[in-house]
């Protein structure tokens, strides 16, 4: 019987009263030799150790002396035993466990209970107190659920602990221990069954098997679920007298029906020997490899096998059993560990049905097949996951997830072009730039992936100076609605570039951009904190100090509503794109001027460390942010008291400014699809409640001309019109009725087809590279 594992091997060390670094030796030999786990032989401890204690080797503690060979290896997995006790914490083993699997890049195991000759009624206890400490640790890893772990059993209690850390993987938890309550518990709850087998034990490993398979299938899992692992011993000789003795084919032999027939996907040898793990790994883990290829009627299946629990959670309308085998092994489904992860965006919580992690073009184009098949579904495409408008995530679709496709390079120095995948932050752009005295201006914040950004426009510190990102833009590598992969720039599917240039996200998934960056040395970066108390005569003021500067300098105002019993506070944060000190307070100086100065903060620094402002995991939001935007050619009296109404309202807590023109306005609005280039200013609101805020919203709607999508969370159809001149939105139209003509993108600001595509000439030119 073959479940449908991969066949791994590992050392159980065996080591007695031996001193601490020969176990530390045998360790670094295990992983020398390949072996794929470690463990303790719990026949090994230390006698004296106390009865509430975790195993001891050497007298030492096993979950001190395994962080330890952790930080020294580099490889082995790390098979974890945690004490099954009364008295114990599990809640505190989780987080130690967790701690170890993310210090050591994903290597642990757990394995619960232990081999016992115990009476059937300490045999029953044993297994309640593992199964109390499995639940609390699945629940202590459940990071992404709200609240806090609370467990009432008949053992252990938790009231309120805070969750955490989960690990850097899926840890599998195995039940240790061969009685009828562990092996049930194994089949009813755990990831796999660790067991001793020995010469008379055989048939009694065969019978457990067997109703391993049976209360598992009772309870409603699939018997593949639950991995089975055994720790062997024996000795290599020249003469064969009982299980596991004799030569090493004699070891295949004897090990071979255990796989073949018994289904054991993990044989762990006990062993204080160095030669016997030498002659183990070198002669008899190769050959029974050998061995059960050719006894298999088919290769082993080595995709991973969900669990019940997992399946239970699965969203209707989605074929989870066709997803493509190209992705099926990294998809991610709401029961799946990591789930938590990938659900929510960075502003936006979400709880879609299938998020799929690509690598490739080839698999981004199966990813489309697949979302094609479901054309009932919400699809998101998502880079770096900041998304404030929503098109990163959806309740219960499909994501395609770029994160992973994040490479950077410089493809020709002398023309300054860089290739970068969609997934790539920004500031791991800026930092790969920056000892080449480059930059690429992109938008505010470090953690916003490309792909989004690098189709929508990018309005950033450099803008006034440099343009927008996509005016850097050279070429794309795309895969289009019908899974064809294309190239586009102004030579090659010219239409096509021209409308990825502001809308791309209704036309393809672009898997590389070519830019063209530009030579930015140290930059001038201030923090201004100023007194804003006349609000309407601060905006009008720094409105106009923006519009008229020198287009090195490009500065961002921030306000929200004044706290009670203190002057309303304006942040400013300019960039001057100069090196010289005089040049940089000269360009300051009248912005720091406008009022009081609260607080300052001028650096002579890189482009690169200003936008080095994204700390740990960004995707954790919650809940759907409300936002309405508007371009501006001009802070006139009459807008600045609106929005200064607007912000002493208290409907808005985030009000924010952008200046752009400059560099940004030379480019034709033809040019691209992003054709407000009149435009002087980006303004964004952030608020709490829909309706208020569009409402107060309709005072300021007049003085527009245009909108930004990518901080737009108003979905009306109206809102589309207001992104794109007509001219530009029918050309939009015609193209969208040659690109993609089913409307496979169609999430959040849909660009219908024309009923009747403006014939062209122009032909695809597909990807080379």
């Amino acid at each position: 019987m073959n479940y449908g594992h991969p066949l791994i091997f590992g050392v159980a060390l065996a080591t007695g009263s031996t001193e601490p670094d020969s176990v530390l030796d045998r360790a670094l030999l295990a992983e020398r030799l390949g072996f794929d786990l470690l463990a303790f032989d719990d026949s090994a401890s230390d006698d004296s150790a106390p009865d509430d204690s975790s195993p001891t080797t050497a007298g030492l503690d096993h979950a001190t002396l395994l962080a330890w060979i952790a930080g020294t290896t580099d490889r082995i997995g790390l098979l974890a035993q945690l004490a099954v006790d009364p008295s114990g914490f599990p809640a505190v083993a989780a987080r130690a466990a967790a701690s170890l699997d993310l210090l050591s890049g994903g290597r642990v195991t757990v394995a619960l209970g232990a081999e016992s000759t115990a009476d059937a009624a300490e045999s029953a206890e044993s297994a309640e107190v593992a199964e109390e400490t499995l639940d609390i640790i699945r629940r202590m890893w459940a990071v992404g659920e709200r609240g806090t772990v609370r467990y009432t059993g008949d053992v252990f209690r938790v009231n309120g602990a805070q969750p955490g850390p989960a690990p850097a993987h899926d840890v599998p938890i195995l039940i240790h221990g061969g009685t009828p309550q562990l092996v049930r518990l194994a089949a009813e709850k755990a990831d796999g069954w660790l067991t001793e087998i020995g010469g008379s034990g055989f048939a009694s490993f065969a019978a457990r098997n067997r109703l391993l398979d049976e209360t598992a299938s009772a309870a409603g899992r699939d018997p593949r679920e639950v991995r089975r692992l055994v720790t062997i011993r024996g000795t290599f000789s020249n003469t064969r007298n009982s299980f596991l003795s004799g030569a090493a084919s004699d070891w295949v032999n004897d090990l071979l029906p255990l796989v073949i027939d018994q289904g054991a996907s993990g044989i762990l040898l006990a062993s204080d020997d160095d030669a016997v793990l030498q002659r183990f790994a070198s002669e008899v883990v190769p050959a029974l490899r050998e061995a059960v290829t050719s006894a298999l009627p088919q290769p082993a299946r080595t995709a991973r096998v969900r669990r019940s629990a997992a399946i239970a959670k699965r969203r209707e309308g989605i074929r989870y059993d066709a997803v493509p085998p190209l992705l099926a092994d990294a998809a991610i489904e709401p029961g799946d560990f990591g789930y938590a992860k990938v659900k929510s965006t960075y502003l936006r919580g979400g709880s879609p049905g299938l998020v799929l992690p690509v690598h490739t073009p080839a698999e981004v184009a199966a990813a489309l097949e697949f979302a094609r098949e479901h054309p009932e579904l919400p699809l998101s495409i998502r880079s770096g996951g900041h998304g404030i408008s929503g098109r990163s995530t959806n309740d219960g679709g499909i994501v395609i997830n770029l994160s992973n496709m994040n490479r950077i390079d410089v493809i020709d120095e002398q023309t300054r072009r860089v290739r970068i995948e969609p997934g790539a932050r920004w500031m791991d752009i800026a930092a790969v730039l920056a000892p080449y005295g480059w930059a690429l201006s992109s938008g505010d914040y470090g953690g916003v992936g490309v792909g989004g950004l690098a189709t929508a426009g990018g309005v950033g510190f450099l803008g006034r100076e440099h343009g927008l990102t996509i005016d850097h833009l050279r070429s794309v590598e795309m895969v289009l609605a019908d899974g064809s992969l294309v190239r586009a720039s102004d030579t090659e599917n010219a239409d096509l570039f021209w409308a990825i240039r502001g809308a791309g996200a209704s036309f393809g998934i672009v898997t590389a951009f070519e830019f063209e960056v530009d030579e930015v040395g140290d930059v001038g970066w201030a923090q201004l904190g100023l007194d804003a108390t006349d609000t309407a005569g601060f905006l009008e003021t720094w409105g106009h100090l923006s519009e008229t500067a020198p287009r090195d300098t490009t500065s961002f105002l921030i306000m929200g509503p004044p706290r009670s019993g203190q002057p309303a506070v304006a942040q400013i944060m300019a960039m001057v794109d100069s090196s010289d000190p005089g040049t940089i307070v000269e360009r300051l100086q009248p912005f720091a001027n406008i009022s009081p100065l609260y607080s300052q903060s001028v650096q002579l620094t890189s482009y690169a460390a200003v936008m080095a402002n994204a700390q740990g995991e960004s995707n954790g939001g919650q809940g759907q942010p409300v936002t309405r935007t508007g371009l501006l050619e001009k802070i006139t009296p009459e807008f600045a008291a609106e929005a200064a109404r607007l912000i002493s309202s208290g409907i808005v807590y985030f009000f924010q400014i952008r200046a752009v023109g400059g560099a940004i306005s030379d480019v034709h609005p033809d040019a691209t699809a992003y054709a407000h280039r009149n435009a002087n200013f980006s303004v964004v609101a952030f608020g709490s409640n829909r309706q208020r805020l569009d409402a107060a919203w309709e005072a300021l709607y007049p003085f527009f001309d245009g909108i930004y999508l990518s901080f737009e969370t108003d979905t009306r159809p109206e809102r589309l019109a207001d992104a794109f001149p007509p001219k530009t939105l029918t050309r939009l139209r015609e193209l969208k009725a040659r690109f993609d003509p089913n409307h496979v993108f169609r999430d959040n600001f849909p660009i219908t087809a024309a009923t009747s595509p403006t014939p062209s000439n122009a032909t695809l030119t597909e990807a080379t590279s």
